[in-house]
Formats: structure tokens, C-alpha cells, sequence
């Protein structure tokens, strides 16, 4: 049995490859989904269920699902002047990750597991190092960058194996206009 590792999952399609690659180097995965920040709440649900497609692939991975708390989300993002309109991978997706990978060291902590990841570094869309420089204050925080290792176009390609959905935007309200302006894929 390897080291066991809380995985904060943003959606089925990021998990895929970076569950594989966990797995290939001898950890054991528990899948932890939360994202309060994806709005409305039938997008935060359909993703999880993507995610329990992806849990079944690995073989039943243990899945933590935590409470959809969007106002929670929003009070925090709001605290960055000019939130709304600001472009991704800016000061309220600083914040966005504060947010997540809190609630997940915080999870990691009640299950008693001492490390802890995210599969946003596997987002073309999402700068690894800025996630890094959020995780590094959360103890245990594992600093893998799921991108490396060709990940992206793994887990494009096992999304489509597996007949995810994949959404068309990062997932709160704000990143619905980015992904309009960019025409793809979160």
C-alpha cells in the first residue's frame, strides 16, 4: 500500500491523468472534491459526478465530498478590489486557490492523511507556480505539477476515453466570460 495522499479534485477531466500518475508513483489516492467556487450549483454537481466516473476507472478510490458553500466563496473573492472583471489567473484566482486547497489541508487534517494536493496544475489554463505559492502555506501541501509529464494531453485523452464531461470554463461566474473570449477548454 503507498502513502496516502488527499487529492483536492477540481473536476473529473483534471483528475484523470493526475490519479494516474499518483498511482504510478506508488501513492494512494483519496479524491477530496469541495470548489465552491463553481457556479451555479447543477455545474458543481455535475462535475462531481465525473469525478465518481473517474474514482470507478482507479478501481472505487475513496471520494470525499465536502459542503457546497458558494457565499463562503464569494465573501472571499470579494475581498480583491475589482474581482469581478478581473481576467483568470489573476488576484481572485489567488484567493479562489487560498480558498480550495484551505478547505483541502483542512480535510487532510480531519482524516488524519499528512500530505495533500490539487489537480489545478494540470489546467493549461492555471500557472502551477502561482498555485505553489498558495499550497506552500498549508503544511504537508505537495508541490506536483501535473502538467509536466505530457498530463494535459493525458487527460484530455482520458476524458474522452471515458466519456467526461468537460466544461467549457474554469467554473465560477466570473471565468464564464474568459472562457468565452479564449473559446476553450478549462
Amino acid at each position: 500500500m503507498g502513502k496516502r495522499i488527499l487529492v483536492h479534485c477540481c473536476c473529473g477531466p483534471c483528475a484523470t491523468s493526475s490519479i494516474q500518475r499518483l498511482i504510478e508513483e506508488g501513492y494512494e489516492p483519496v479524491l477530496c472534491y469541495g470548489n465552491s467556487n463553481i457556479w451555479p450549483e447543477e455545474e458543481n454537481q455535475i462535475r462531481y459526478e465525473n469525478l465518481l466516473k473517474v474514482s470507478e476507472h482507479f478501481g472505487g478510490l475513496e471520494v470525499v465530498r465536502q459542503r457546497y458553500d458558494h457565499e463562503a466563496w464569494l465573501s472571499l473573492v470579494s475581498t480583491v478590489p475589482g474581482y469581478e472583471s478581473l481576467p483568470e489567473d489573476d488576484a481572485r484566482c489567488t484567493k479562489c486557490f487560498e480558498f480550495n486547497l484551505r478547505d483541502a489541508y483542512e480535510e487532510a487534517k480531519r482524516l488524519g492523511i499528512e500530505h495533500f494536493t490539487t489537480t489545478l496544475t494540470v489546467s493549461r489554463f492555471k500557472n502551477s507556480q502561482h498555485v505553489f505559492d498558495v499550497g506552500k502555506n498549508f503544511d504537508g501541501f505537495e508541490q506536483i505539477d501535473f502538467k509536466k509529464k505530457d498530463g494535459f494531453a493525458k487527460s484530455c485523452k482520458m476524458a474522452k476515453e471515458l466519456d467526461l464531461y468537460r466544461q467549457q470554463y474554469c467554473g465560477c461566474e466570473f471565468s464564464i466570460l474568459t472562457a468565452e473570449e479564449d473559446d476553450g477548454n478549462a
